[in-house]
């Protein structure tokens, strides 16, 4: 007779973890909505990867390139990498799942940052290990902070450099003296996933110092600068054990052919790519000179997004800002669970949508400073 009491379970752990939310997409009742949420691209892909992935269309009954050659040739023309130490894979989401897997058993500890990435919080608890969260300081990764925080058990140690949401950067310098006092049995893993914006002399993706080590691996995505979100593309740069190790555990086909081909094409077009830096930039000056000029503070940032920082008083907190520029059309993100329950992270958009938002938190602020 069957038992209706007994169904599978998951392991421990599992049911401990708190889901990914991405940011929002739509406001109902919204006709036009500007998606400020989620550190798109305004400028979209390149023209050359929309026709490389076009051309896939019709041959979609045949298998990709299990090896993504074309892409990882594409790459290590562009950074004068060797492609046997270069692995693609389904964004840098899966790359990043795949190391906790491969490095972390039940109990072992894995170092993260207190407003680093929710990602790699919830991929060390799915492989039975230990997240051990180390404050920041001035919401920049604090290289004492971690190295303090390091013990017999460390195994990985995860960093957004730049940083999300706080956009802020660690100078390459501090990765390397961080890096210099690990013990060699832990892995570092640079995550660099907006290292295409960044214009600062003094910072490195990490590209130098995985070539002279065996303990240091960079990740990267083509979800940001390449407008490529959608197809879901990432790359790692590692030793080559690493990547040995990656290469027995990763699916066979993790990257589809119209990923491939339209982000080989993206990182041939430079042009483009330079286009949407320049925008970027441009805007990330003038978003920030505005907003400090409404008296909001803003976390200095090196990407394409700005947290914001509202006033802690009644009627002009994040979250009524988020209401109100939500009800014109304005999807920001909310980051309380990043630890910034009084901010929004804006991605830079179009010249309309930065404007309208201008104009939109210009209107809120003087608004409720009417209403007191």
């Amino acid at each position: 007779m069957r038992n209706s009491t007994m169904k599978p379970t998951p392991r421990p752990g599992i049911m401990d973890i708190a889901a990914y939310v991405p940011g929002k997409d739509h406001v109902e009742g919204v006709a036009k909505v500007y998606k400020l949420s989620s550190n798109e691209t305004p400028l979209g892909p390149s023209p050359k990867a929309i026709a490389a992935m076009q051309e896939i269309a019709g041959h979609l009954e045949i298998y990709p390139d299990g090896q993504a050659t074309k892409l990882r040739e594409a790459i290590a023309g562009l950074y004068g990498l060797n492609t046997k130490n270069i692995v693609c894979g389904n964004g840098s989401d899966e790359l990043l799942g795949l190391l906790a897997h491969i490095y972390l058993g039940e109990g072992d500890e894995a170092i993260i940052t207190e407003h680093g990435f929710l990602v790699y919080k919830i991929q060390i608890m799915a492989n039975g290990g230990i997240p051990v969260t180390v404050k920041e300081k001035d919401a920049t990764v604090d290289v004492d902070a971690i190295l303090a925080a390091v013990t017999d058990k460390t195994r990985l140690v995860f960093i957004a450099n730049p940083g999300n949401p706080t956009g802020t950067y660690v100078p390459f310098s501090e990765i390397r003296r961080l890096h210099d006092n690990l013990p060699p049995n832990v892995l570092l893993v640079l995550d660099a996933a907006y290292a295409e914006y960044v214009r600062r002399n003094d910072y490195g993706a990490g590209i130098e110092l995985v070539s002279e080590s065996e303990n240091v691996v960079m990740t990267r995505t083509f979800s940001k600068v390449y407008g490529l979100a959608a197809l879901r593309v990432g790359w790692l740069y590692g030793p080559s054990h690493i990547v040995s190790a990656i290469e027995r555990v990763r699916g066979p086909f993790n990257l589809n052919a119209a990923a491939i081909s339209a982000a080989a094409a993206a990182v041939s077009d430079t042009g483009f790519t330079e286009k949407a830096i320049e925008h970027n930039t441009k805007w990330l000056e003038t978003l920030t000179r505005e907003f400090g000029a409404l008296g909001l503070t803003v976390t200095p940032s090196v990407t394409n997004f700005l947290l914001i920082h509202f006033p802690d008083e009644d009627g002009l907190r994040a979250p009524d800002a988020d209401r109100y520029l939500s009800s014109k059309g304005y999807v920001l993100r909310a980051v309380a669970g990043y630890g910034f329950p009084n901010a929004l992270r804006m991605t830079v958009g179009t010249e309309e949508a930065n404007l309208g938002v201008i104009a939109a938190l210009k209107s809120f602020l003087a608004g409720k400073a009417d209403a007191a």
